[in-house]
């Protein structure tokens, strides 16, 4: 099953999950991809009556959960409790400012998820071929083991080739980076969980390289939690952030609309 969480504050764009992309509010295109996964039940998460109202008004199943959650992943974790959910259940957790993201890589993590019983969570990653991305703070690294588990994430760039790598390396002209054994991976934020990992989130303490790094993800590696990362097949589609963002996800979706 999907989960789309959809707070209505935003400080970059307030309302943003009923911004307007082509004649529906931007949740109703993210619930739109999110049903043309395989998942069998797709359900919108909000705080916001506003939202609800928009969410039945176009048929979506919703789902009122508190204003006071810190993070999707602990509004996920009510959603669980509310619904009562079978601990095995997979619950793909679908943003709901991604209205490009591909049906197809909902299903990958979905599947990955499912195909080994020993991890909690299943998430993404696609290659990072650039210094510029690689030294970016807010491109999320990962690195994996030989299982495709996820031995950590950062914004630091990671792995760091000891040998190839100078000191100076990121003040150096642009350009392609150097071949080695290890990828670089940048982390996409799409999770696939078991509801019994959603059901444990809330007893977990906050782990101080979750408070270093401020990435969430860490406070699972900490406690002890597996983490499958997949690779990508196609380039993960840019969320919405800003008005900016808005504009150019218009745009997208008008051309697609056109060759279609």
């Amino acid at each position: 099953m999907v989960v789309i969480p959809a707070r209505y504050n935003s400080s970059r764009l307030p309302g943003k999950p009923l911004a307007d992309i082509a004649g529906a509010p931007m949740v109703e295109r993210v619930w739109q991809q999110a049903c043309a996964s395989n998942a069998s039940r797709v359900i919108i998460a909000t705080d916001d009556e506003r939202v609800e109202a928009a969410a039945r008004g176009f048929g979506a199943e919703v789902i009122r959960t508190s204003p006071d959650h810190p993070n999707g992943t602990s509004r996920l974790a009510e959603v669980v409790a509310q619904l009562s959910l079978s601990p095995d259940t997979c619950i793909v957790n679908v943003q709901g400012d991604e209205p490009l993201l591909p049906p197809a890589l909902i299903n990958q993590v979905a599947e990955a998820l499912i195909a080994r019983p020993a991890v909690a969570i299943a998430t993404l990653a696609e290659p990072i071929d650039d210094i510029e991305t690689l030294a970016r703070a807010s491109v999320v690294k990962v690195v994996r083991d030989h299982q495709e588990q996820a031995l950590y994430f950062s914004r630091a760039p990671i792995a760091w080739p000891r040998d190839s790598f100078a000191a100076d390396v990121f003040t150096r002209p642009q350009g392609a980076l150097p071949a080695t054994e290890v990828p670089w991976l940048r982390h996409i934020g799409l999770y696939a969980y078991r509801a019994s990992f959603l059901t444990d989130y809330a007893a977990l303490s906050v782990s101080p390289l979750e408070m270093i790094e401020q990435l969430e993800q860490l406070r699972a590696l900490y406690h002890g939690y597996a983490i499958h990362v997949g690779l990508s097949p196609v380039a993960y589609p840019a969320g919405v952030d800003t008005q900016e963002d808005l504009e150019r996800v218009r745009q997208a979706w008008a051309a697609r609309s056109v060759t279609e």
